[in-house]
């Protein structure tokens, strides 16, 4: 059985952190932040909005035009730093959204959790045949877990805020392929927040240091990173292409990371800079980005039909991901992505 990826849009907060106010706050060398970073500005949210909401102005976009009560399963994939501790987001989103004869689970894979999501939910559909319609959303906003004084930390300082949203279906024309996972749990504890979690306690009173994004051992995560990250990264794409057109990949849809990783992985694919989008204008959303480069491609008019299209992405702890699309026909609902662009 087939399923298909039918609607897509991100939300992107208006505000941003430039490379400018970046280098201001961590003393990084401006032109290290835009050309080695990658980082020309990023998307922030206001303090008042928060990870469900993005993901319902994602969700309300992809969905116009579509019966609520046709979706039958929602699938939270954004981050598990949401509005509230040990809190169902997808569950509160299916009932902001009205979406009554739904049921809804949070998935998580850090950045990979759209990449899993779509899997899972091609999985189920194929294996229940009452579930015809699914949404997959999620919200970021681990901008907030940036420390700019913390210099160990330094490659997350993409790190910016954003919704996506994408509805499946049993019919349509751009269809789900194979996908492809590698974990190494050698990584699971090189990006941790120290404060907040079973073994400190915030009703203990924790430092305010301990409330953001660490790098314990910097320079063992280096190493293992330069010895694994690409080769994975390479065998995961490589992977889930073969498995699923005897064509070459025409676009790839990839995370924002440092410009020579993207250069790298691009060259290793044997792919041209104008078959991926590199995300210096927007930062690292976590999950949404593969989402918004598929809007910025096909707005670029970089997707035609027939496309073997795949998505990448690589979660923190460490999970790297790929899953291929047959492309056939736009999908992509947004419309203020000319404002970004400029």
């Amino acid at each position: 059985m087939k399923v298909f990826l039918n609607s897509a849009a991100v939300y992107l907060p208006e505000q941003h952190e430039t490379a400018e106010y970046i280098h201001e706050q961590s003393g990084v060398p401006l032109e290290v932040v835009q050309k080695k970073m990658g980082i020309i500005k990023k998307c922030r949210a206001p303090e008042s909005l928060h990870p469900s909401e993005m993901a319902v102005r994602a969700a309300k976009v992809a969905l116009k035009d579509i019966d609520p009560h046709s979706i039958d399963l929602v699938i939270w994939s954004g981050s598990e730093y949401k509005d509230y501790p040990v809190w169902s987001a997808g569950i509160f989103v299916q009932r902001e959204l009205g979406l009554k004869k739904a049921y809804a689970f949070d998935a998580s894979a850090r950045c990979s959790s759209n990449v899993l999501a779509l899997k899972l939910a091609k999985s189920l559909m194929q294996t229940d045949e009452d579930i015809q319609n699914v949404l997959i959303c999620g919200g970021h906003k681990t901008g907030d877990l940036v420390n700019y004084r913390d210099q160990n930390a330094r490659f997350l300082y993409n790190l910016s805020d954003g919704g996506s949203a994408m509805v499946l279906s049993k019919k349509g024309k751009n269809e789900i392929l194979e996908s492809s996972f590698i974990t190494d749990g050698d990584f699971s504890l090189d990006v941790i927040i120290p404060g907040g979690g079973t073994k400190n306690p915030t009703r203990q009173g924790v430092k305010e240091t301990d409330t953001y994004l660490q790098v314990p051992d910097v320079a063992g995560m280096r190493e293992r990173l330069e010895a694994k990250s690409l080769s994975n990264f390479v065998q995961v794409v490589k992977q889930s292409a073969i498995k699923s057109m005897s064509k070459p990949i025409d676009y790839l849809a990839l995370l924002h990371m440092k410009r020579s990783a993207h250069d790298a992985l691009l060259s290793q694919l044997e792919l041209k800079q104008e078959q991926s989008i590199y995300l210096d204008h927007y930062g690292h959303f976590g999950a949404p980005d593969q989402v918004l480069s598929l809007g910025l491609a096909e707005r670029r008019n970089l997707l035609k039909e027939g496309s073997h299209v795949v998505l990448a992405s690589a979660g923190i702890g460490y999970t790297w991901s790929a899953l291929s699309i047959d492309w056939q026909e736009a999908c992509f609902k947004q419309s203020t992505l000319d404002d970004f662009e400029k």
